[in-house]
């Protein structure tokens, strides 16, 4: 791990900001969309998986963060998740998208929330790659030609013998992931607004 220390603080706005847009933009794409309505069998099934999607980006930004919280800006970090690839804890929020998505019960929908998820996310790590290059020069350049970007290549796994973890970063790292499984009773809510008739379904998709 190359240490330096250093202010990430215009790319971290920008990725609250990223978040904060594809959280709202999900919800409100959730309100609206429905499913055929003679498949309720298949709408339960991509449920119970986005479920299961939803828990382990959870778990899997609490594994990140483990090796990452609170040296970002001050180390160039190359074990655990992030020897695999260069930006874990998006993918998992990309999973985490797609879990939002499948709460709608479509395949469909669980398939675009991750797309748009890596399309707005793919925006901000640019941007991230370029300010870090500028910090760490060819220790970086070498990482981002060596390790992958999101997609993880498990044959470059390294690890350390001892990991300083910070508690305080996962404790945060798991309340933050928390909001994801808000998704469940919020396209709940909507599915009953739906079956009500008080909320339209502008669409509905397999």
């Amino acid at each position: 791990m190359t240490s330096r220390p250093e202010r990430l603080s215009p790319v971290q706005a920008a990725r609250k900001l990223a978040l904060g847009v594809l959280t709202l933009g999900l919800v409100a794409v959730i309100a609206v969309v429905g499913t055929p309505l003679d498949k309720p069998s298949m709408h339960e099934a991509v449920e119970i998986v986005g479920w299961l999607l939803l828990a382990a980006c959870i778990v899997g930004r609490v594994w990140c963060t483990l090796y990452i919280g609170g040296r970002k800006i001050s180390q160039l970090v190359r074990i655990g998740p992030y020897s695999i690839m260069r930006n874990p804890l998006y993918t998992m929020s990309f999973i985490g998208a797609a879990g939002i998505g499948a709460q709608t019960g479509s395949i469909v929908m669980a398939a675009l929330s991750f797309l748009i998820a890596w399309i707005v996310f793919r925006i901000v790590v640019s941007r991230e790659e370029a300010f870090l290059s500028g910090i760490y020069g060819e220790a970086y350049a070498d990482y981002l030609k060596t390790v992958p970007r999101f997609l993880p290549n498990p044959f470059k796994w390294r690890d350390a013998d001892l990991l300083e973890v910070r508690p305080d970063r996962v404790v945060l790292t798991f309340i933050d992931g928390l909001w994801f499984l808000a998704a469940i009773p919020l396209a709940e809510g909507f599915e009953y607004l739906q079956h009500a008739g008080i909320v339209p379904v502008l669409l509905r998709l397999p």
